[in-house]
């Protein structure tokens, strides 16, 4: 038995190709503003790395659909040397097998003027895991590296323009458009410490930190630009409570980049100034119906603080807890908690010479300290 099937008419034959094309118009001249924001990123993006942990292998499912790399980020270009600016928590995985100075942690791909990326080793030169920073090297031709201009992100208002440029996801050069919508914010950073951009405390944190708003979603260690395609932050996290972007990312301000990366290439760490007392935890503070200040647990022997006079909290002779001295300014500036006496700290270098204000017992005291450099 044969079965013949007959073949359905499809389409209109009452019409020609010509008659259902619509007329085609030119593009014409961009306007002024977009003609900026595509020389911005043509200049920029040569100064943008793709980088990928080297412990960690982005994989392509059976479906064909990208998982997002988890070892996967950007970094800039920062001089002609081959050092590269990146997050801390970009090669966390690498970084928490304790690499030494000069080993191979990350994988960094350099866009040519061709349109090629070239790929090479990036050694460990540095990192900051308070700052959410790291500094790798690539051996690459001069030519082949273009530093990132640095700007002024204290000078940063809410409200104006910046472009974010990276590789989301490990695709290639992106870039994303946005606003300054916030400074001066404590975040928590994804190492579990707090950021600064000068944008909000997530838990240990990063002060100053610059918030900004995007229509979409831009990757970590990439640079966050001014309308002038200076570089006034290092892109560190999205704001999410679903596991997608909400358009609300934060930067590590250029003031703190400033300030850190010299230090990493230099020392291969960060040298800070502190006074090497143990200070209370916020919940033993508030166990002890403390609400303002920083309380002075331990203090060593040999430290500067002894002999500065600081005392350390102990038990009396009935068992009762005798409190330490309680900070609650430095040089004048309140101190309402432990995290903003680091906070406050943070601004100086080691020798200087700060006035604690501090509560002991019933009287208010001032002492003169010169700070040390701090414990890790």
């Amino acid at each position: 038995m044969t079965l013949t099937l007959s073949a359905q008419a499809l389409g209109d034959p009452s019409v020609t190709i010509e008659e259902v094309t619509p007329p085609v118009f030119a593009s014409g001249a961009l306007f002024p503003t977009e003609e900026r924001t595509v020389q911005l990123f043509e200049k920029n993006t040569y100064s943008v790395v793709n980088i990928f942990d080297v412990t960690l292998r982005p994989q392509l499912n059976v479906t064909g659909v990208v998982e997002i790399p988890e070892g996967n980020g950007s970094g800039v270009v920062w001089d002609a040397q081959g050092h590269i600016v990146t997050n801390y928590h970009v090669i966390g995985n690498a970084l928490s097998r304790h690499p030494s100075s000069g080993q191979v942690v990350a994988r960094v791909n350099i866009l040519t003027s061709e349109g090629v990326q070239k790929n090479f080793e990036g050694k460990l030169i540095g990192a900051d895991r308070t700052k959410d920073l790291a500094v790798l090297k690539v051996e690459a031709s001069k030519d082949l590296l273009r530093p990132i201009k640095v700007g002024q992100s204290s000078s940063l208002r809410v409200g104006q323009q910046c472009l974010a440029i990276g590789n989301p996801f490990g695709f290639d050069h992106t870039l994303t458009v946005g606003v300054i919508s916030g400074l001066n914010r404590d975040i928590f950073s994804q190492t579990g410490v707090t950021l600064v951009v000068e944008s909000r405390q997530m838990r240990p944190s990063i002060q100053g930190i610059v918030l900004t708003l995007f229509p979409s979603c831009h990757d970590s260690g990439g640079p966050l630009l001014d309308s002038k395609g200076n570089l006034i932050g290092i892109n560190t996290a999205i704001f999410t409570q679903t596991g997608t972007s909400a358009g609300v990312g934060f930067a590590i301000p250029s003031s703190t980049v400033l300030k850190i990366v010299p230090q990493l290439i230099q020392f291969g760490k960060v040298v800070r100034a502190g006074l090497n007392v143990e200070i209370a935890p916020d919940l033993v503070s508030n166990q002890l119906n403390i609400r303002n200040g920083a309380l002075i647990l331990q203090v060593p022997g040999n430290s500067l603080a002894a002999k500065a006079g600081l005392l350390p909290t102990t038990r009396g002779f009935a068992g009762n807890i005798v409190l330490g001295d309680i900070i609650i300014a430095v040089d004048n500036k309140p101190v309402k908690s432990k995290a903003e006496l680091y906070k406050v700290l943070d601004d100086y270098n080691v020798g200087d010479t700060v006035v604690l204000k501090i509560q002991r017992g019933g009287d208010n005291l001032e002492l003169p300290i010169t700070l040390e450099e701090k414990s890790s």
